[in-house]
């Protein structure tokens, strides 16, 4: 899940695809000519509609500010489900992120003009006031919260994957990883775990475990299944999602859990009305029939929160 979170890779995946994720990653030079993206065939993305038949709720409508019929919505492209990613057609977004934000905003009555961004950049472009809110995957940190206001609507998390050959089978202490090297998403809450704890392995007398930071899904995996990292910290839901669909790799285990929520900049007068459209959500059944279309029913929530604390261990 990201502080801003990303990413990663395939290597022998049946469901890898050239889509528009992979030719901006070709166009920027990441990533190797051996590098095969695991953004997911139209055809493995659930496209059910969930969404459609959801109605105005004029009480959570009128929590509204004055002026706010349409709004512009900052979407990162993960390029793997349940997070977002580009259909067949090269402008079709599709994920979890995006059902939730559309049905909130037929509950709301508004619009929305979406816009693809990185996710390391939406954050700080919400307090420019260049997006209105944000969805990928934003983990509910206390760090955040000090600069950002969330309205939650799921519980995922941080994890870890490793090859089915790895000693490890699950990691409840990051002194386990001290000598790895550790692939994740720049910018994302797994980067600043790992950072932030990686005196932990030089406490004990150690060598450090190496942090690598990449900006797509694909790069992610590629990095674990060539050799170059051993082990791969990211989504809880992202991960089981990717090694259901590898071959030898296996899931290692939950770490740490998080809400996740719609991001907006501090100080929003929008929350209260998407807490509302999010707990409407919840009441109607449209809520469950997301999740499930997604296969994340295990990130339910019984109810949205504005910014609540950290979640803690």
């Amino acid at each position: 899940m990201r502080t801003p979170t990303h990413a990663r890779n395939t290597f022998i995946i049946p469901f890898a695809l050239i889509t528009a994720a992979t030719l901006l990653l070709t166009a920027c030079g990441s990533g190797t000519d051996d590098t095969v993206s695991t953004s997911a065939r139209s055809d493995q993305v659930p496209t059910a509609d969930v969404v459609s038949a959801v109605k105005k709720d004029e009480a959570a409508a009128r929590l509204l500010p004055s002026g706010a019929s349409s709004l512009t919505l900052a979407v990162s492209v993960s390029g793997q489900p349940p997070g977002t990613s580009i259909l067949d057609d090269g402008k079709t977004l599709a994920g979890q992120d995006v059902d939730f934000a559309h049905a909130v905003a037929k509950v709301l009555g508004i619009g929305l003009r979406t816009e693809q961004a990185s996710f390391e950049a939406i954050l700080p472009a919400l307090d420019s006031g260049k997006y209105d809110l944000g969805v990928g995957n934003f983990g509910v940190t206390d760090e955040r919260r000090k600069t950002i206001d969330f309205v939650t609507y799921i519980n995922d998390g941080q994890g870890f994957a490793a090859r089915k050959d790895s000693k490890l089978s699950q990691v409840t202490d990051l002194k386990q990883l001290c000598g790895l090297n550790i692939a994740t998403g720049a910018g994302t809450t797994f980067e600043a775990t790992l950072e932030d704890s990686r005196h932990l392995c030089t406490d004990a007398g150690e060598k450090a475990y190496e942090v690598q930071t990449y900006n797509e899904q694909g790069a992610i995996w590629s990095s674990l299944q060539q050799g170059r990292s051993d082990v791969v910290m990211s989504t809880i839901n992202g991960l089981r999602y990717a090694v259901a669909r590898q071959e030898g790799v296996k899931f290692l285990n939950e770490f740490h859990r998080l809400d996740v929520g719609f991001a907006f900049k501090k100080g929003t007068e929008l929350a209260p009305a998407f807490q509302a459209a999010v707990n409407r959500l919840i009441a109607d059944g449209t809520y469950d029939r997301i999740l499930k279309k997604w296969g994340t029913t295990g990130s339910a929530l019984t109810k949205s929160e504005i910014s609540p604390p950290e979640l803690k261990d």
